[in-house]
């Protein structure tokens, strides 16, 4: 267990702030904005999708967005504390009753939308 003290103080530094990380859960639709760099410029791209994965913690800490693209099924995995990630805003809150949602990848058409959030059921405001 000390291994793992002394990993988590020298990562410490580099974590983002707790509450720019924790306004989003699972079946959310997410925008995240990527810093892409080509060559001496640097843009940021958007990747809009829904968030069916959260996974690890402290710096390994990851999400996995899923989004539509010409009818063919595109996932991104994101290291939440990577410089690359400028911010991430949710678009849509969406109700989801797993902590994975791996069985979208199977779904087609109008299955493959989450139902909005109800007043009763908010988890995260």
């Amino acid at each position: 267990m000390y291994q793992q003290q002394i990993l988590e103080h020298v990562t410490k530094d580099q974590l983002k702030p707790e509450d720019e990380l924790t306004n989003f859960s699972v079946g959310d639709t997410i925008d995240v904005h990527v810093r892409i760099i080509e060559g001496d410029k640097e843009r940021i791209q958007i990747f809009q999708g829904v968030l069916i994965a959260d996974k690890g913690r402290g710096i390994n800490r990851t999400i996995t967005v899923r989004r539509i693209v010409a009818n063919e099924g595109v996932e991104r995995v994101f290291p939440l504390h990577s410089p690359r990630i400028a911010k991430i805003e949710v678009v849509r809150r969406g109700d989801a009753r797993r902590a994975k949602l791996y069985f979208l990848r199977n779904r087609v058409g109008k299955a493959r939308r989450l139902r909005d959030q109800r007043r009763g059921l908010k988890h995260v405001s």
